[in-house]
């Protein structure tokens, strides 16, 4: 006779109760509901984890970002259909453009700001 395995999901239980409770069409909770919900989305973040640790070695990268994340969840059209849209976009980074050293103003010149300055100190 083969040993039964006991299988207890990572996440906690009591805490997985408070947020599906938050659903206000659901009054009542089973206890095997709430195993089954609890363990499916303990699968679920192994899965979506384990793919998005592939695409950070494809890339050779040594930590998981978004993007990475993104390109896992794209691959596997299940998953896409329902959490590509709540996925933030990720922040695009722009490199400032380089801008030149200012120059000095030729001698006997003023720049403009100064003029318009200069009468505000004697107004002050």
């Amino acid at each position: 006779m083969a040993e039964e395995e006991n299988i207890r999901p990572e996440f906690p239980l009591g805490r997985v109760k408070k947020i599906m409770k938050l659903d206000k069409d659901i009054n009542k909770l089973n206890s095997e509901a709430l195993f089954l919900v609890t363990y499916s989305t303990e699968l679920f973040l192994r899965f979506l984890a384990e793919k998005s640790a592939l695409v950070t070695m494809e890339k050779k990268r040594r930590s998981v970002n978004l993007d990475h994340l993104r390109t896992a969840v794209k691959r596997h059209q299940p998953t896409s259909d329902f959490l590509l849209d709540s996925l933030p976009i990720p922040a695009q980074t722009v490199k400032p453009a380089k801008t030149a050293p200012e120059k000095p103003p030729p001698i006997g010149t003023r720049r403009i700001d100064q003029f318009f300055n200069k009468g505000k100190s004697q107004i002050d």
